[in-house]
């Protein structure tokens, strides 16, 4: 029977799984049969396979050097490097493996480990600023850590991508002490090897080690303290993410702050809003019709005190430093062309809870942004994983393109059904309406 854990198990050497796995991933491809793999491989296969990504995937989006810099900065983990490079960092090394730290998206940050791997690495993409979710690089233990919120052990042709088969991977997910939201990753990458409970037990204890570093290091800092003291010197840049989120996450350097969700609303205008707005301007986005000016100012003074001066400004409101936020560069992106990479950062709508009105205007807009790139790039895996959002499920237009940019199979019958089934319910007079001419 199979097995469902995370890692391959006690069993013959790694190696020795190899030609067999080999076999279970061929049978897969052709017949969509997961027979021989464990339950937790057998299921990513299938969400790689719904997702459309293509087994003989050579590479994964990158960052360039600057979207590089900029994620790393905003990245919780910074901190921990120390400590990643004490635990893992020399074993890696000295062991010829690979050690990686990432996002919360399962994106590489950082790679170390020995010279000689990371340039057979580069092979297969696995470096730093690389895509490993597994809607950009198939079954991997970084990416299926991040999709199953737990530690995973990858091995061989158990990795959906063929380039990715000749090596073995384990990964845990690094969780926040206090919220227990995933922060990001630690991987351990090599060869067959490495394909034993151990390497996963490794990596599990160190996950574990950095979530109590920071929280120590947390608790180290002055309570109440603000994101960036006033009068402390030049705040740098501010890393602002609200998709997908009720609440918006605010980096400045290494530090982070989850915002209520007023003050969520207000960074959105202001990050829309770089040159700055008035408070009636504030007032209307926020409040509409019902704007106070004593309630913005009041809730302005109470951001004020949590950010600091030197991030916060009035007359107009505006922030004082540079704004990374989500939103604007998934609008970059777009621009570029870079539709596939935009869509896998898309994490769902503008703060979706939120009724200010221009927070409401800001999510139609980002939406319809991503909507029209993925209507023109006519891709069918990005169409169908679209069509299988909560936002995209009944969107009747990209169900009928994806009938047509489908190849012939299971996908196009799908797209087929949904297309008609919408069709009949647009066409279907609404509750006491006249149905006749």
């Amino acid at each position: 029977m199979l097995h469902t854990s995370p890692n391959l198990g006690p069993g013959p050497d790694p190696a020795a799984r190899v030609a067999p796995l080999r076999r279970a991933h061929e049978r897969f491809v052709h017949t969509g049969d997961a027979v021989g793999v464990r339950t937790v491989v057998a299921d990513s296969w299938r969400r790689c396979r719904d997702g459309g990504v293509d087994p003989g995937r050579t590479t994964a989006p990158v960052l360039d050097a600057a979207e590089l810099r900029s994620h790393r900065e905003r990245s919780p983990l910074v901190e921990l490097l120390p400590l990643f490079r004490e635990l893992l960092g020399r074993i890696a090394t000295e062991a010829r493996h690979l050690m990686a730290v990432g996002d919360a998206g399962a994106r590489l940050l950082w790679v170390e480990g020995h010279p000689v791997l990371r340039r057979q690495a580069e092979h297969m993409n696995f470096v730093e600023g690389a895509a490993w979710d597994e809607r950009a690089a198939g079954t991997n233990a970084p990416g299926t850590a991040i999709a199953l919120n737990r530690p995973v052990q990858i091995a061989a042709a158990e990795h959906f991508c063929e380039v990715v088969q000749p090596w073995t991977c384990s990964a845990a997910p690094i969780r926040d002490p206090h919220t227990r939201d995933v922060l990001g990753f630690v991987d351990l990458t090599g060869g067959d090897q490495l394909g034993t409970p151990i390497s996963l037990s490794l990596v599990r204890a160190i996950a574990l080690a950095a979530e109590g570093e920071l929280a120590r290091l947390r608790a180290a800092r002055p309570a109440g303290a603000p994101v960036y003291p006033a009068g402390s010197g030049e705040a740098g840049v501010a890393h602002l993410e609200l998709l997908g989120r009720d609440a918006a996450l605010l980096g400045v350097g290494i530090q982070q702050l989850r915002l209520s969700r007023r003050h969520s609303e207000i960074l959105a205008v202001l990050a829309e809003r770089p040159e700055g707005v008035t408070g009636e301007q504030l007032g209307v986005q926020l409040y509409g019709d019902e704007a106070n000016p004593i309630t913005l100012r009041a809730e302005m003074a109470r951001l004020r005190r949590l950010l600091g001066d030197d991030l916060l400004v009035s007359r107009p409101y505006r922030l004082r430093i540079p704004v990374y936020a989500d939103f604007l560069e998934l609008a970059q992106l777009l621009e570029k062309g870079a539709v596939a990479e935009a869509f896998h950062r898309y994490r769902g709508p503008v703060l979706p809870t939120s009724e200010a009105p221009g927070v409401e205007r800001l999510r139609r807009r980002v939406e319809q942004q991503l909507r029209a790139g993925l209507l023109a790039a006519a891709d069918p895996g990005l169409l169908v994983r679209w069509a299988r959002t909560p936002w995209g499920r009944d969107d009747l237009v990209i169900w009928e393109l994806l009938a047509k940019a489908a190849p012939a199979g299971a996908v196009r019958s799908l797209a087929v059904r949904e297309a008609r089934r919408l069709t009949a319910e647009y066409r279907r007079p609404a509750p006491g309406s006249p149905s006749g001419s």
